[in-house]
């Protein structure tokens, strides 16, 4: 997903094409990316990764949804409508579901990089994500079989709050006692 399928796209315009594909397409500043199809590796560490997540939240007010869960960034500061597709995200403000997809800002969002994406995921969405106040941002690299977690510091920037490779286990920043062991996640 590093360069964008369509520019200079209305919202409008994304949604209709949205409604012709079945393709996941993400639209962020007016172009329309694409999705790649994820790999078996990919789709292994997203499901290990889910399940472990949703383990630490079952009773907890917080749901964690997995793609394809359309996120519409919305945000009193910025106008401009923006809709992304996470790899797993986490909810804790059940007000802005709507049938189709969530209105807001999740709590905590996982994006696996791809080798095509890996751009797309460390720059834009992580500019995206810290702008709209994603408090808790991780990436994973499956390559490297690593987790970072940045957490949105005071002045609303992210800063590396963990990061292993290999072996170890990861914290959340925002959930205390949320901590994943790597050989979970990578095995």
């Amino acid at each position: 997903m590093s360069l964008p399928r369509f520019s200079n796209v209305s919202y409008e315009q994304y949604w209709a094409l949205r409604e012709q594909s079945d393709e996941w397409l993400e639209y962020i500043d007016g172009a329309v990316y694409m999705a790649p199809s994820p790999s078996i590796k990919h789709q292994l560490v997203s499901s290990n990764l889910h399940t472990e997540l949703g383990l630490y939240f079952r009773g907890k007010p917080c749901n964690v949804f997995a793609a394809p869960t359309d996120i519409e960034l919305a945000s009193d500061k910025f106008p401009d409508r923006k809709v992304v597709i996470p790899d797993l995200s986490v909810i804790c403000d059940s007000k802005g579901f709507t049938e189709t997809k969530y209105v807001g800002v999740p709590t905590l969002i996982v994006e696996i990089l791809s080798p095509s994406n890996q751009a797309h995921d460390l720059v834009t969405k992580f500019n995206l994500y810290m702008a709209y106040g994603v408090k808790e941002y991780w990436v994973v690299n499956p390559m490297k079989e690593a987790i970072t977690v940045y957490t949105l510091n005071e002045e609303g920037l992210y800063e590396q709050a963990d990061v292993k490779a290999g072996t170890g286990v990861v914290q959340s920043a925002c959930f205390p006692g949320l901590e994943v062991a790597l050989e979970d996640v990578f095995r």
